[in-house]
């Protein structure tokens, strides 16, 4: 059973074995970590794959549940998972690439690209895409959302569901997530390259980074080690309802490992997929009406800066968060869309901030 009471006693198991220095730091780490986790496997409330980095060097990492429940296939740390809105942060990267080439300015009206743009779309700028302030109904939000989300699409099939519909808001006056804007912004990457979206991520991002793991999820391809979606309910484990792929693409149809994202992770510290400029206006919030940046959400936990984001799909649930300034790195991908990886991620980060301030506390 999911139990809010299981749940708790696994932040208190993690932080109550916090004890050790010196040699046994990382061992210590590595054990109080698997305590914090292992009560919500026990609870059927997550399962997946874990990595926690500092500076790039692993504290912990390791597979928890099943890949595919039917054949009894524990997930690997070389599992993939499908990662849904941890999408956006690619697509950010990729329309900001597409910027530093001068292929396109992210102040363009995006009826500049989708020129069968509505007259209600004439203010909205690509960085209104990027920030979620474009007022663009969400397309998860559609009544027959539901229906459609079986259906194999293109980003145009999606767009003009919603092209006609009326704003929720004007352009750059508020802020509303929107999967819309990021399949938006996806029509735009193949519009202004020349290539599809999958191929151009592929061949400017994943393969440059040695991120060999990670890649578009479509149904027919054959992906090796690829998880299967499942959700808890109503005391037992169920298949995740059926998802075409092609429905969330640039805003949540990509897979990974949790090995790859951890390479993901540093590349960023160390400018390779974007220069400095770029990385810093990524990782900027659109103040005052958001903490979000492009594709990343900026906050603070436990009073550390944090950069990170999440995601779920049918039958996964995702998260990567940066606390720079200390440079740890915490990703949890699971096969379960209901796993709490928000509440995880954080009480894996608490474990090691204690961890240092006890460091640093005189003895």
């Amino acid at each position: 059973m999911r139990s809010l009471t299981v749940l708790c006693i696994a932040a208190y198991l993690g932080a109550a074995t916090f004890t050790a220095h010196g040699q046994d730091v990382l061992q210590s780490y590595s054990t109080d970590a698997d305590a914090l986790i292992r009560p919500y496997v026990a609870a059927n409330a997550f399962s997946g794959t874990v990595l926690v980095a500092q500076n790039g060097s692993v504290l912990f990492e390791k597979a928890y549940g099943l890949a595919n429940r039917e054949w009894n296939i524990p997930n690997t740390l070389d599992t993939k998972f499908r990662i849904g809105s941890m999408t956006k942060q690619f697509t950010a990267t990729a329309i900001l690439q597409l910027a530093e080439q001068a292929k396109l300015n992210i102040d363009d009206p995006v009826s500049k690209y989708y020129t069968d743009a509505p007259a209600s779309w004439r203010k909205i700028t690509i960085r209104d895409l990027l920030t979620h302030t474009s007022g663009i109904p969400d397309i998860t939000d559609l009544p027959d959302y539901p229906t459609f989300m079986t259906e194999n699409t293109t980003p145009l099939g999606i767009i003009k569901r919603v092209r006609d519909k009326p704003l929720e808001f004007q352009p750059g006056t508020n802020f509303t997530y929107d999967n819309t804007g990021y399949i938006v912004l996806g029509y735009v990457i193949e519009k202004v390259s020349g290539r599809s979206y999958a191929d151009y991520l592929q061949q400017h991002i994943f393969t440059p980074l040695g991120m060999k793991d990670s890649g578009y999820d479509t149904a027919d391809s054959i992906i090796t080690h690829r998880a299967s979606g499942y959700e808890w309910r109503d005391g037992k484990w169920h298949n995740a309802p059926y998802i075409s792929m092609t429905v969330p693409f640039a805003a949540g149809g990509l897979y990974s490992t949790v090995g790859d994202l951890l390479a993901w992770d540093q590349a960023l510290y160390s400018h390779k997929p974007l220069s400095e400029a770029s990385l810093k206006e990524m990782f900027t919030p659109n103040k005052p009406l958001s903490n979000y940046g492009f594709g990343w959400g900026i906050t603070t936990d436990r009073g550390h800066r944090l950069i990170g984001h999440g995601g779920g799909v049918n039958g996964f649930d995702s998260i990567i968060n940066r606390y720079p300034d200390e440079r740890l790195t915490v990703i949890l991908l699971s096969n379960d869309r209901e796993a709490p990886v928000e509440r995880m991620s954080s009480d894996l980060a608490g474990l090691y901030f204690l961890r240092q301030e006890r460091h640093r506390a005189p003895r």
